[in-house]
């Protein structure tokens, strides 16, 4: 007698109720995973902007700002195309009273390698994140946690 090849309505079923767990864990996998690389690439971007900042004003023997604007949700260094910051991410930045105009608030690098100091938060939607810390002495940036 030969037996007959085939899945059982059993078999069928368990994969069906696997694929369907794998599904709805899926979406909420992909969420955390996209608000993560979201975030390491604002912060990665922001240090990056500000030492390109750093360096074409040492190299050129100009001023060079990096700027946070808030109302458009963007930040960059001078004469560079702007970054947009994604909904998720947060940025709050402190610099001098004399770099702050409206919404739009920017550290300026000296030919000499300091800067006018300030720092740049960057947070997640949970509140916790990085402070990038520009030294106005020496220009150099440098990250630390924020403390809540």
């Amino acid at each position: 007698m030969e037996r007959e090849r085939g899945f059982t309505l059993i078999e069928l079923m368990v994969v069906f109720a696997i694929l369907a767990l794998v599904m709805a864990v899926a979406p909420s996998s992909y969420d955390k995973m996209k608000n993560s690389m979201d975030y390491r690439d604002v912060v990665r971007g922001v240090v990056t902007e500000m030492r390109a900042a750093r360096q074409q004003a040492v190299l050129t023997g100009r001023d060079a700002t990096f700027v946070v604007d808030l109302e458009n949700k963007q930040y960059g260094s001078q004469g560079s195309k702007p970054r947009t910051i994604p909904p998720d991410i947060e940025l709050r930045a402190i610099v001098s009273e004399s770099e702050a105009k409206g919404a739009q608030f920017a550290i300026r690098f000296l030919p000499s390698g300091g800067a006018s100091g300030g720092s740049v938060d960057v947070l997640r939607s949970s509140g916790d994140g990085v402070r990038l810390r520009v030294d106005w002495f020496s220009g150099r940036v440098e990250q630390e946690p924020v403390q809540r």
